[in-house]
């Protein structure tokens, strides 16, 4: 089974000099078909490239794309994938790195071949503690996907995470891969798993395969104020329930709810809720576009997804 190691980086010089040795020498070793590692360059302005261009030529089957400009996740993970050979890609973040033997857990579960995704666990690191993710729950409520994590000791999960975990690429490329609309960030693994379950493809979570993330040394919180990861989310929340959501009962309440939510976010002054709904509102056209050609992948329905992810 031949895989490929996908990491996106923006402005990550200090993490890749960090983490990829650490990724490199987890797959290395890798004797069940051949292995490659390709950083895609999403527009960096730091040294990410030179030291790239130094580490590709020390270490075999190491190669970086570039995009001549910064684009987001989905477009830069979308352009790492396109290029890779394996059967199975891995997306790890630039502050994420394997711990020891995290690749044969994961891999196991691709002999089924309903498997599209598998998630790690996720140590992550957070104000100077570590919250085990990795896992994914949700439900609807209030006309709404409502996400949480869930705890790590089940094997089912909504989502796989797009910074630690492996994907069939053969599906991937039927559902289209990330849809970039989502760009720069959030949603967008959410989206896609999501697609993948209604397309009666498997996503499943593997507690023995270990990543550490480093999640204060991302990018997001550095380039990005609050108030526009903020109104990013709100947007992006809205795009995944325009795009997905195709049950009749499912679109008028989400219609009825949204009353008291405008209600609510102009009580709590929470200008990037309403920022966020015209920038989807904005993508509408795209949206529906988007909408049509999936509904045609789709076999389950909302209800069917869903009971399964609310505990």
């Amino acid at each position: 089974m031949d895989i490929s190691i996908v990491i996106p980086n923006y402005n990550g010089e200090n993490l890749l000099k960090e983490n990829l040795p650490k990724v490199y020498k987890q797959v290395s070793n890798y004797k069940l078909g051949r292995v490659e590692i390709i950083v895609v360059d999403d527009g960096s302005k730091d040294g990410s490239l030179n030291f790239l261009d130094e580490f590709s030529k020390t270490h075999q089957n190491v190669k970086f794309l570039v995009n001549k400009k910064n684009l987001g996740f989905a477009p830069t993970v979308n352009k790492g994938v396109q290029g890779a050979t394996g059967e199975i890609i891995i997306l790890l973040n630039t502050d994420v790195y394997p711990e020891d033997d995290f690749l044969e857990p994961l891999l196991k579960h691709f002999t089924d071949e309903k498997v599209f995704a598998v998630g790690c666990l996720d140590r992550s690191i957070e104000d100077n503690g570590i919250v085990l993710r990795g896992r994914g729950l949700g439900k609807w409520k209030r006309g709404l996907l409502m996400h949480r994590r869930g705890e790590v000791d089940k094997t089912n999960t909504l989502w796989a995470s797009g910074g630690s975990s492996a994907f069939r690429k053969s599906i991937w490329d039927k559902l289209g891969g990330l849809n970039e609309l989502y760009a720069p960030f959030y949603w967008e693994d959410i989206d896609l798993s999501y697609r993948a379950l209604k397309s009666d493809y498997k996503v499943l979570f593997e507690p023995k395969s270990v990543v550490v993330h480093e999640h204060e040394k991302g990018i997001i919180k550095s380039k990005y104020s609050k108030f526009k990861i903020k109104t990013i989310a709100y947007r992006n929340q809205f795009i995944f329930v325009w795009e997905n959501i195709t049950g009749a009962s499912f679109r008028i309440t989400h219609i009825a709810w949204l009353p008291y939510h405008f209600s609510k976010a102009l009580v709590d002054y929470d200008l990037a809720f309403y920022l966020g709904f015209f920038e989807a509102l904005i993508l509408l056209p795209k949206i529906i576009k988007s909408s049509l050609s999936y509904k045609k992948l789709f076999v389950k329905k909302d209800e069917e997804v869903f009971k399964d992810y609310a505990e």
